[in-house]
Parts: structure tokens; C-alpha cells; sequence
């Protein structure tokens, strides 16, 4: 779902300065959380956008949402100022962490082409998955704000509705994802997440859905799978992008997703991405939310 900042709403942010914020260990500290929702409950319509988001989230048939900051981003820049309103409505819908100690809360996601091309700063497609899919307690939400696009027009988001694409699936595939056979990735230095969840099931809820859809198709060429599992998950990648989305995201647009219910990832960055100079390729920021105790997103 794309929304759209009221007229009246972006005018008021635009004059309003929220602080610095101040972190707890490594995620947002909850005064800052007050002091930021004391500020934005102040502004016009704020109060009617919050929930559409929050509801875009969680309500029914919902899962992902793009919040438009576009007009901001052009008044503001797409520096502290930006980062700050993106930060406080993205503390409407949970908790903002790092769970990285070595990185700041927000962290960023460039281009670098001689990297592999299938990570998220690599140039060629990157396939469905949810973030840290090998915790267990991984965000419930992950979040990207653009700050440029690909200059040459690729890379377009692709998103995917994990319950939808598992009702597809049969029954004998269903079991065998729900057994604890697959792994993937490493773990190390990592906060707020659990511990390693090694070997997990890619359905680890007890009922459909529930729980999260654990998948990463990297799995599938990176991980030692039998044959049984490894084409259950594969029918699952087939029917995730059977049942895709896709949109690029502009320069301000805030995607939020809930990795309880959607999957996401990337399409190709359009060739000819080491004729750019590094400072004008696609650049996005990368935030993730942990569900407050109680939300029903919560673990």
C-alpha cells in the first residue's frame, strides 16, 4: 500500500526539528520514542496517518506499506532531518533497533560492483528472503528509505505474500517445510535477535499463518538440503514469484514490511553500473523494527 502524506501534514514537518535521538543499548531509546510522538501528535492529520500506516501493516490482507516523503526529502534533503521523521513514524508502528553493534541504527545498502551480485549491495537480482532468517528472534519489520534510486532506471523492489504463496503449495511440500531441516548464513555480533536458529523450519508457526515463513532462496545454492526439502523450498520460491509485486521506489519513499507476512527483495540493477561514479548510485537506508510486547506482530 502506498501512502501519501497529507498536504497540511508534510507543510507542519517540514517546520518541525525533532532532536537528535538517543539510543538504549542499541535500540531507540524510549524517551526519544515520547519526545518524537509528543512532536509529530502535534502537527495537522498526523493522527489519522499513523494508523492508516499501522493498519496497511497489520490489518487484514495487509503486510507491507510505502510511506511518501518524497516532498520532504526535496525540502529537507535526505539527511538527519529526513532520517529523524522516518525514524519517528517508524517508531508509530514498533520498536527501532540495530542489531548490528557495529553499525549505527540506520545503516546503509550502496552499490558496490565488485561485491556479489546477488546481495542486497550487489548489481544483479536478489532473490526472495527475510532479513536474519537464521535468528530466533529476527525483526519483526525491515525497512528501507530511498535516497536515490538506480540513476540508470533498474532495480525495482519486488515484494511477495509469504502465506499466500505457502496456501499454493501441497500438502506434502507444506510438511516438509515445516520440518527443521534447512539452514543458512552465518551469525556472529549480532543484538536483540535471540540466538542462532540452526537447523530451523521455513514454516515454524504451529498453525497457517502464524509464525514467520523462514525462507531465503540463497538457501538453495548455499545450503547442503536433500533432495525432498530442497524442492519444497524450491516450489516456494516459484509460487513467491508467481505471486509478486514490483515498484520502484523514488527518491523519500519509506518501504516498511512485516516479515511475518511478506518476503522481499530486488530485481537487477540495469547494466553498466561501473560507467556510475559511487556517489551517484542507488543508495537506500536500511532500519529494523522489533513489535513492542503485547502487538500482535510480536513473537
Amino acid at each position: 500500500m502506498f501512502i501519501d502524506i497529507p498536504s497540511e501534514l508534510e507543510a507542519a514537518l517540514i517546520d518541525r526539528f525533532l532532536p537528535p535521538w538517543e539510543l538504549d543499548g542499541s535500540f531507540l531509546a524510549q524517551s526519544t520514542m515520547e519526545e518524537y510522538r509528543t512532536e509529530l501528535t502535534a502537527t495537522p492529520r498526523f493522527e489519522e496517518t499513523a494508523p492508516t500506516l499501522r493498519h496497511a501493516l497489520t490489518g487484514e490482507g495487509g503486510g507491507y506499506a510505502v510511506l511518501r516523503l518524497g516532498n520532504l526529502a526535496k525540502a529537507l534533503g535526505t539527511g538527519d532531518r529526513l532520517r529523524r521523521l522516518a525514524t519517528a513514524f517508524a517508531a508509530e508502528v514498533a520498536v527501532p533497533f540495530s542489531p548490528f553493534p557495529r553499525w549505527p541504527l540506520w545503516k546503509d545498502i550502496g552499490v558496490k560492483v565488485d561485491k556479489d551480485p546477488g546481495r542486497s549491495s550487489g548489481i544483479g537480482y536478489n532473490a526472495f528472503h527475510m532479513d536474519l532468517v537464521n535468528a530466533t528472534r529476527p525483526p519483526e519489520y525491515t525497512t528501507l528509505l530511498c535516497v536515490r534510486p538506480d540513476p540508470l532506471g533498474g532495480g525495482p523492489s519486488i515484494l511477495s505474500d509469504a502465506y499466500a504463496a505457502v496456501a499454493r503449495l501441497s500438502e506434502d511440500s507444506r510438511a516438509l517445510l515445516a520440518e527443521t531441516a534447512y539452514n543458512y548464513g552465518t551469525f556472529f555480533d549480532l543484538f536483540g535477535v535471540g540466538e542462532e536458529y540452526k537447523p530451523f523450519p521455513i514454516l515454524d508457526g504451529s498453525d497457517p499463518g502464524e509464525g514467520f515463513v523462514r525462507f531465503t532462496a540463497k538457501m538453495l545454492e548455499r545450503s547442503q538440503l536433500g533432495q525432498a526439502h530442497a524442492d519444497a523450498a524450491r516450489e516456494l520460491a516459484e509460487e513467491l514469484v508467481r505471486g509478486q509485486v514490483s515498484f520502484m521506489l523514488q527518491p523519500g519513499d519509506y518501504l516498511i514490511v512485516n516479515q511475518r507476512r511478506f518476503l522481499h527483495g530486488r530485481e537487477a540493477l540495469h547494466s553498466g553500473q561501473e560507467t556510475v561514479p559511487g556517489a551517484d548510485r542507488r543508495l537506500l537506508l536500511q532500519l529494523f523494527l522489533r513489535a513492542r510486547a503485547g502487538d500482535g506482530s510480536a513473537a
